[in-house]
Formats: C-alpha cells, structure tokens, sequence
C-alpha cells in the first residue's frame, strides 16, 4: 500500500479545491452584499418574530461584512496553495454556515445559498485540499 506522499495528485481533487477557493470568494462577495444593505438600510430586511439569534440588523450586516472580507481573503490564499488558508478556510465556512443558518429569517434565499455553499467549501477543502499542496499549484 503507497502512502499519501507516493500518490500523484488528482486532477479531481485539485478542480475541487479550485472549486472551494473560488466558492470562499463568492461566499465572501455574498456576505459583503448582506452586510453592506444591513449597514446602510437597516429597513431592508424585515425581521421575524421570536428568533433565538436575536441581533440587530445593523450588527448582522457588520458580522456578514467582516466574515465577508476574511473569507475573501482566504479563498485567495487558497489559489496560493497556502496550508493556512485551507485552515482558515474550513473554520470561516463553518462560521459561514452558522451565520448564513442565523440570517434566514431575515432574508431566506441568501441564508440558504451561503449555507450550501460553505459546507461545499468544507466538504472541498478537508478532502481534497492536500492536493493542490502537493502539486504547487
């Protein structure tokens, strides 16, 4: 049996971590959307009644914004093929899907979107990231 070092790569593997770098970037632009229309209306999105995750829309639209930008970042880094951005990558797409999960009652399809699309990057990058590493992209 060959160890993972004496493998080649996959073209699939690397296409998949293409994949979620390119995913983390559209995440990221997505979150920055929510976030910037919750900080400069924050009469956009209307608000459900008794909702565990209570915040202000205003302070959603600056977790959105921030989250948006780190995960923009990462996704880049995992184009470098940077063992920290698929680090980063994994916990902010968990973050992501918390947060996208926490902003469905105030608007539902980008919730449900950024949700799908961080597990994908989560699924992506610990399965397969260790390729992209391997072949330097």
């Amino acid at each position: 049996m060959a160890s993972y070092g004496n493998r080649e790569p996959s073209a699939w593997a690397i296409g998949w971590t293409w994949f979620a770098g390119f995913m983390m970037i559209l995440i990221g632009v997505w979150h920055g959307i929510a976030g910037l229309s919750a900080i400069i209306d924050d009469q956009f999105y209307t608000v459900t009644k008794n909702y565990v995750l209570k915040f202000d829309v205003t302070t959603w639209g600056w977790i959105h914004l921030i989250l948006g930008i780190l995960v923009l970042l990462a996704g880049f880094g995992v184009f470098a093929g940077a063992v920290w951005a698929r680090t980063v990558g994994v916990i902010l797409a968990i973050l992501s899907a918390i947060a996208a999960f926490g902003w469905i009652p105030w608007y539902p399809v980008w919730g449900i979107l950024i949700a799908i699309a961080a597990i994908s990057v989560v699924w992506s990058l610990t399965v397969h990231g260790r390729d992209v590493t391997a072949t330097g992209m």
